[in-house]
């Protein structure tokens, strides 16, 4: 008999600091054709849920809203990462700025999620005790000026000019980095982060003739899924379960017509080309296509995960987005978002395409989060101790959960990519 380290039978962990142990994740870690999947504890503990949330999310690039929502001084998206609310919105130089929802006096949350304004021209203020700041952060005083509701003829009271050793350059909001890349919005809470370039790796390049920094988003829906995001992300990156799943989307989205789109980065990629056309059920039309794509582009759809939550779907005429908020190790709350390239609006029947467009993700995505529903039912029984990768289309969950391990044991590495930029999977039918 073996005596193989990789031999020993899967089991889940039960002490906690096994899940920072490279030796819990040695299945994982084989290569794809003998791999198998994570330990089931990674979807269901919250232990793990505890880890994953400072070591995954709070230490990279999470993409968190769009572009388009902060398009001038004073609009705000608030979004969480990692169990903190941020604030990302413009100066008044048109500078994107980040901050933690968090007044320096007592901690009150300065705006609330639904918030698209940080407040009257341009200032943050906090509802307790009407400290205020600017959209750079800093503070501009305790209540002394306008609009601070102090009461006429006690103003010395609140005066803390002459409070000693209190200077409020000494308190403006913490900072958060933050940065773009085409339409969507990122957040890093590592105090020392390094470029959102680094983790993009070749997309910006993949991507270059799509423009998608002038794309804006037309309609959104919330879902609030019964499932961890991560299988919410490995549902997203395989095409396996298409034909038993997807019956409408498999007419329009052929086995044949899938490749691999795979370059360095932290993201998973594949595409389809040629685009089909819609059948009976619905499809990818309903929107022109962006004239100035490239041959490579005009005709393929392109499927990408951003490492660690959002799915990125784009299309010649379209492109979908799944932002996806872990809230709990059972419990994803998923944003999604269609949006439309500049030309688009300007055809006739244009708000139809969108109606015909949503409808048709709509029931994709209702499909999805079904059938990882009941993954997630059934990955909480005990019996359950990991299952065998189907190397042929679990390539990119292989990858993604390679990721997560290397965050997981603090391993700082972006992987490589396929040599050719797009690879066929399967022959062509007979």
């Amino acid at each position: 008999m073996s005596t193989d380290a990789y031999d020993v039978p899967l089991a889940r962990p039960t002490d906690p600091a096994l899940f920072t142990d490279e030796f819990t994740y040695r299945h994982t870690r084989l290569p794809v054709d003998r791999a198998s999947t994570l330990v089931p504890d990674a979807y269901t503990s919250p232990g793990f849920f505890a880890i994953e949330r400072e070591r995954v999310f709070a230490s990279g690039w999470v993409a968190v809203g769009f572009v388009a929502d902060v398009d001038r001084h004073g609009a705000c998206v608030v979004a969480e990462v990692a169990g903190r609310s941020v604030i990302i919105t413009r100066n008044r130089h048109g500078e994107l700025r980040g901050f933690h929802n968090v007044c320096r006096h007592r901690a009150t949350r300065l705006l609330d999620a639904d918030a698209r304004e940080v407040g009257k021209r341009g200032r943050i203020r906090c509802p307790y005790h009407s400290w205020t700041y600017d959209t750079d952060g800093a503070c501009l005083g305790t209540p002394l000026f306008e609009g601070s509701d102090v009461p006429r003829g006690e103003e010395a009271v609140f005066d803390t000019s002459g409070a000693t050793a209190f200077d409020r350059a000494d308190v403006g909001l913490l900072p958060v980095a933050v940065d773009t890349w085409g339409f969507l919005l990122f957040v890093n809470l590592d105090p020392s982060p390094g470029p959102l370039a680094a983790q993009l790796g070749d997309l910006s390049w993949r991507f270059a003739d799509h423009h998608l920094d002038g794309w804006v988003p037309q309609r959104r829906r919330t879902y609030d899924v019964a499932a961890n995001y991560k299988l919410v992300a490995e549902n997203f990156m395989e095409y396996y379960h298409l034909p038993w799943v997807h019956p409408e989307l498999n007419k329009v989205s052929r086995f044949s017509d899938h490749y691999r789109w795979q370059g360095p980065g932290m993201y998973t990629g594949m595409c389809t080309t040629p685009v089909s056309r819609n059948s009976d059920a619905g499809g990818w039309d309903g929107l022109p296509p962006l004239s100035s794509l490239g041959e490579r582009d005009a005709d393929a759809g392109r499927f990408v995960w951003l490492f660690p939550s959002t799915a990125l779907v784009v299309l010649p005429n379209h492109a979908f987005v799944l932002i996806n908020r872990p809230v709990a190790a059972d419990r994803t709350v998923e944003t999604a978002v269609l949006l439309t390239h500049p030309e688009a609006l300007d055809t006739p029947g244009a708000q139809e395409g969108l109606d015909q467009l949503e409808q048709f993700w709509d029931l994709v995505n209702t499909q999805d989060l079904e059938i990882v529903e009941r993954v997630q039912d059934g990955i909480t029984n005990p019996a359950y101790t990991g299952g065998r990768m189907c190397f042929r289309f679990e390539e990119p969950l292989h990858r993604f959960q390679n990721m997560v391990v290397d965050r997981m044991v603090g391993i700082d590495r972006v992987p490589g990519g396929d040599d050719d930029v797009m690879t066929r999977m399967f022959p062509d039918p007979v």
